[in-house]
């Protein structure tokens, strides 16, 4: 399936290039489709990749005693908890940047603050793209499950980090999160490594995904639909378990 993958990369990418077109990008209040994105993302991750994750700390027992990395044996969730902390980090010191200019007429995080937030998602976006390599997908239909998902969700994100940063976005950030994507991908493709890193790469996301879906859903200003939210919850969560 690796030609398969290499066409989804390849949407990733037109996602992060193009979707400042999408009309749905541009609809004020914020549009209905990307709370139904976020239910999507988050059936995914408590469907598919948490229960993935029971799956690795099983297959990973006995297999690190003799390294320091044994505690990942038995906590591997730790790891997820460690993504969901890092994002909300990025997203605190994005926060304090901005209040720091609330005075311009469209206040945006600092330089640094701009770097520091893309490298953290150029990073994220890096570990989809070598997943959609390396996940043992049980058949086309399950790495189709997962573009659909990170799909939805590079959505929602592109449309938080654009209204976070404006211009130096579009110059810079989209780029490197599109090539991020590609870098992942080939990394995947053509090494292959052992597959604790495969385990703490997804428990990573998994943290990284919940954090990013709840802070878009859940302050006020965005205008997010809990109706819409649910629907794409229920129907993601059921065709997940159909397949």
């Amino acid at each position: 399936m690796i030609w398969l993958s290499f066409i989804f990369a390849l949407g990733f990418v037109s996602i992060h290039l193009f979707s400042k077109s999408l009309k749905l990008m541009k609809v004020l209040p914020r549009s209905r489709f990307l709370s139904v994105a976020g239910g999507i993302s988050v059936a995914y991750v408590f469907l598919h990749l948490l229960p993935e994750l029971s799956v690795f700390q099983k297959n990973l027992q006995g297999e690190l005693k003799n390294s320091g990395l044994l505690f990942i044996e038995s906590h591997i969730y730790l790891i997820a908890m460690i993504g969901l902390v890092v994002f909300y980090a990025l997203e605190n010191s994005v926060k304090v940047s901005k209040k720091k200019s609330k005075h311009v007429e469209k206040p945006k995080a600092a330089i640094g603050v701009f770097w520091l937030h893309i490298v953290s998602f150029t990073l994220y976006n890096g570990i989809i793209g070598y997943l959609l390599v390396r996940e043992e997908y049980e058949n086309s239909w399950g790495m189709t499950l997962f573009f659909i998902a990170m799909g939805v969700h590079f959505i929602t994100n592109d449309k938080g980090l654009r209204a976070t940063h404006l211009e130096d976005y579009d110059r810079y950030g989209r780029w490197l999160l599109a090539a991020a994507i590609l870098i992942g991908w080939g990394i995947g493709a053509f090494t292959e490594v052992h597959e604790w890193i495969i385990s703490m790469l997804t428990a990573f996301l998994v943290g990284g995904v919940i954090l990013n879906v709840l802070k878009e859903e859940l302050p006020e200003e965005r205008e997010s639909s809990l109706l819409a939210f649910c629907t794409g919850l229920i129907s993601y969560s059921i065709l997940l378990l159909l397949l």
